[in-house]
Formats: structure tokens, C-alpha cells, sequence
């Protein structure tokens, strides 16, 4: 298993993913998505995007590294009773089971990002979109003053340096990073576009209990915890961390969360 794989393996992103389900509906709903289009969800989780793109009548494929995300995005299917969708094991960076061209679109929201060798899977999304068609990425964005920038940022300051030769998946986050990929990717500059979209987290429960299932159910996060722990500084990261999912709050029930990220929306024609 490779260090990406085990690391989204590790915790069980379902129930974090279930916080962004009307976020991720209301972004798809703006992709001009139709009835009979050809769309691929790289870095799919559960199905925050693709579940979405297939009620829209898209045929849909989702890809994701974890096995766990995607045996829990197949029970989502069969329970709703999609036939137009489905979902596979597979690497962002080697998409070794899809023939070029495949796909009016391509999108990947919060998924592609933290692949490593960003160049390799620039260059697997060019392959794997028709000509004419369009990719799509959600990204995050360094230093943003937003929830999950910040998640990112605090934890960090946590855990061990890097090893050598890391690129940090925050680089998608940076206009400059994402369109020397895609031009080394054949895109002709003209036809990558960026905006910053908001991306809200929505829960029936408390901000310490989202905080909570940060702790426990995502990857980075974990590993942050982990050495924490190992450092005697665990009550250090929490207290900085209560702080910010507290502060970030927009719900006036102190009992619900509703917490808004920025992100930086890529569009490439291919």
C-alpha cells in the first residue's frame, strides 16, 4: 500500500463527508451538467460530487485511492438505486484502467490535490478528457484564513518535517502552480480559469464534536494527534484547534455547525 493510500485509509472520511453533502450537490448543480454525459470523479470519497452528477443523469465513474471510501460510495449507490454510476479503486497519478479521451468531464473536488507527483496527475486528467471537454478541481489554498487552510496549517506546526522532495498538495491552491502544471500538461494557458468559491460545512451537532471527528476520522489530522501525543503537546493542538472551529461558526445555535471554506475553482478546457 503507498503512504497516500494509508493515509486516506487510515480514518474513515464518510463521516466528514457527510458535513459537505449540500455544498457538494450546489456546486455540481453549476457544471452545465446533462442527461448522457461522460463525467469522472477523481478523488470521489463516498460521493460528495458523483452522487450528485448522476441524479443530474450523467454516466458517472468515481475513482479514489482508498477502497474503504469506495465500498462505502457503492453502498450509497445501491441504496438509492443508481444504474448510471459507479465506483472504482485507482491512482490519480497512473489511471493505468482508462483509455484517453474518455470523459466530457472531469472533476475533482478536494481529491486529485493531495496525489503526490501533481505534474503526473496534470497530465492523467489532460489524457483522460475528450478534446472540447472540461476538467474541474476544488481545491484549498495556503494561508487562506478559512477553516481547512488553517486545519492544515495548525496541524503541521504538529507533526514531522516532510521527507525530501514532498510538494506540498497545497500547491493547487496557487493559480501559478496549477497552470505551469497544465501547460506542461499541453494546455494552452488561455484555457485555464480560476475563481475562489465557498465551500460550507453543515452539521447537526456542536463545532467540538465536528472537531471531534476531525480527530478521529481524518488522516491528517490524525497523524498530527499521533504526534502530538508522542511530543506531550495534544491539549496544546486541540486547544488551538477548539479555538478555530469555534471562531469559523456561522450557525446561531451553538448546538449546529455551519462553517464556510474558501477554495480556488479551476476550469480547464482541454
Amino acid at each position: 500500500m503507498n503512504a497516500n493510500q494509508a493515509l486516506w485509509e487510515k480514518g474513515d472520511f464518510t463521516r466528514l463527508a457527510e458535513t459537505m453533502r449540500q455544498s457538494g450537490a450546489d456546486l455540481v448543480a453549476k457544471l452545465g451538467i446533462s442527461k448522457g454525459m461522460n463525467v469522472l470523479d477523481l478523488g470521489c470519497g463516498d460521493g460528495t460530487t458523483a452522487l450528485p452528477a448522476a441524479r443530474l443523469g450523467a454516466n458517472v465513474l468515481g475513482v479514489d485511492i482508498a477502497r474503504n471510501l469506495v465500498d462505502a460510495g457503492n453502498a450509497r449507490i445501491c441504496k438509492e438505486g443508481l444504474t448510471n454510476i459507479v465506483f472504482q479503486h485507482g491512482d490519480a497519478v497512473d489511471l493505468k484502467d482508462i483509455q484517453d479521451e474518455q470523459f466530457d468531464l472531469v472533476m475533482s473536488i478536494f481529491g486529485a490535490m493531495f496525489a503526490p507527483r501533481p505534474f503526473g496527475v496534470a497530465k492523467e486528467l489532460v489524457r483522460v478528457t475528450r478534446h472540447g471537454g472540461r476538467i474541474v478541481m476544488g481545491n484549498w489554498i495556503p494561508g487562506d484564513p478559512t477553516l481547512v487552510a488553517q486545519i492544515l496549517k495548525v496541524s503541521s506546526a504538529y507533526t514531522p518535517a516532510p521527507p525530501e522532495g514532498f510538494i506540498s498538495p497545497m500547491l493547487w491552491g496557487v493559480e501559478s502552480s496549477v497552470t505551469e502544471r497544465f501547460t506542461a500538461a499541453g494546455v494552452k494557458t488561455e484555457n485555464i480559469s480560476f475563481s475562489r468559491e465557498t465551500f460550507t460545512f453543515q452539521a447537526p451537532y456542536a463545532p467540538q464534536v465536528f472537531l471531534d471527528n476531525f480527530r478521529s476520522y481524518y488522516g491528517p489530522t490524525m497523524n498530527a494527534f499521533e504526534a502530538a501525543e508522542k511530543n506531550g503537546r495534544t491539549d496544546d493542538l486541540h486547544g488551538e484547534l477548539e479555538v478555530l472551529f469555534k471562531s469559523h461558526n456561522q450557525s446561531k445555535n451553538k448546538n449546529t455547525t455551519s462553517i464556510p471554506a474558501t477554495f480556488l475553482k479551476v476550469t480547464v478546457v482541454r
